[in-house]
């Protein structure tokens, strides 16, 4: 019997061939298909491919109205990028998406693998620049360009396309305060009040409805997941939080900086952006959303010599009455239906290596020796559920995909 079946394809266990096989044209993605290696069989041609193994007690996200058969053109706007080539690694093992256009203006005319030789085996198109891009042959857009360079682009882009932007030119909702913390003016105003902001996991339906969405930053990620949902329920305090946070270096960009060279960046760490990092506002955007009233907060990000990963140590003061076990018990229900954030075991600490590769954020919560105060910890890949990964999810919801499709990869260790 086949484990799997879409338009055209079916796949059995590897001791089974059938020559010729029907193949239904809607079924949820893997189905409950566990397993490491199946045999495809397509019009008589057999080839093997890799099929990754559902969560431990957790099904595979479906959608009643996934159709299989229907592809989806994306075009990837500034693949020669990290977010860019990271968004093409994930959709080698989406089963609708398709990837038919990508653009960067300084390697137009290039191969992606010419870039990303680990990419060699993907079956793309050439490189192109923005303004040589065939938007008529795109059904939705990731936009992985630079800050400052995405919203006369976006603006530009034919009206029908689903847009999901990894820069920051969409997160703040007031223009005045992108203009102060960006210096420079918002250049598409009259788009911003169209813009979702994408924490999947909180703003699900509204990211479902969007047809742009902001994809929120890697620091905001790992530190509004678990913060949000405690703030929202009254359990700590909305003054007095401290956050520290660690990132790897390809939080930076590919982009040549002194300051990210080799010898800038080994054998040590160092703080930066202290008290002036742009991803202040859209934290406290988030959090101040989430009490109906305004948030500071004293964040100082780190960063470290590891090529990618996020930590994130936030230390916030309980509300009178309420426990350690009440922050993490409150988590763990909140999360418990979500696939990708997950609650550690307690006294478990979360570890950048164990979520290297992958979509996931893991959490946990421990006592401070101060009295009243907590210790909360995520840990996310900055590349993955920190910017590519959490944009896959979102435009997975925009086209009516299940939520998962491309993102089931296990993280890598070692």
């Amino acid at each position: 019997m086949a484990t799997f079946s879409q338009a055209g394809m079916a796949l059995f266990p590897r001791s089974t061939f059938i020559e010729d096989c029907g193949a239904s044209t809607k079924s949820s993605f893997l189905g409950n298909a566990v397993g490491s290696e199946l045999l495809v069989v397509n019009r008589g041609a057999r080839t093997r491919m890799a099929v990754t193994s559902a969560p431990k007690n957790r099904e595979i996200t479906k959608s009643s109205d996934f159709d299989q058969s229907e592809t989806v053109r994306v075009g990837v706007l500034g693949a020669s990028g990290y977010t860019g080539s990271e968004i093409i690694r994930l959709l080698a093992t989406h089963p609708v998406f398709k990837v038919t256009v990508m653009t960067a203006d300084r390697k137009a005319g290039q191969s992606l693998a010419s870039v990303f030789p680990q990419l060699i085996t993907q079956d793309l198109p050439n490189m192109v620049a923005v303004k040589d891009a065939d938007f008529l042959n795109v059904d939705a857009v990731f936009c992985c360009l630079p800050h400052g360079t995405t919203q006369e682009i976006i603006a530009a882009l034919p009206k029908n396309l689903k847009v999901v932007d990894l820069s920051a030119d969409f997160r703040l909702r007031n223009t005045a305060t992108y203009e102060e913390w960006y210096n420079g003016p918002h250049r598409a105003p009259e788009l911003q009040p169209e813009a979702v902001y994408g924490l999947t996991e909180l703003c699900r339906e509204e990211v479902r409805a969007a047809r742009l969405v902001a994809n929120p930053g890697c620091y905001p990620t790992s530190i509004q997941l678990p913060l949000i949902p405690l703030l929202k329920a009254g359990l700590i305090e909305k003054d007095n939080i401290i956050i520290n946070s660690n990132s790897g270096v390809s939080g930076a960009g590919r982009s040549a900086k002194e300051a990210n060279l080799y010898t800038e960046i080994c054998e040590g760490i160092h703080p930066y952006g202290i008290t002036k990092h742009r991803h202040v506002p859209e934290i406290e955007q988030g959090l101040s959303d989430a009490v109906g009233s305004d948030v500071t907060i004293s964040f100082t990000p780190n960063l470290m010599p590891m090529s990618r990963g996020m930590m994130s140590t936030m230390f916030v003061q309980r509300k009178q009455g309420v426990t350690v076990d009440d922050l993490r018990n409150h988590l763990v229900e909140r999360f418990s239906d979500e696939e990708f954030v997950v609650v550690l075991e307690k006294d478990i600490a979360p570890h950048t290596r164990h979520v290297r590769g992958s979509n996931y954020c893991l959490l946990n919560v421990f006592e401070d020796r101060i009295p009243g105060r907590a210790i909360i910890i995520s840990a996310i890949d900055n590349l993955v559920k920190g910017a590519s990964g959490q944009a896959l999810q979102n435009l997975n919801l925009m086209m009516g995909c299940p939520e998962n499709c491309g993102l089931l990869q296990q993280p890598m260790f070692p």
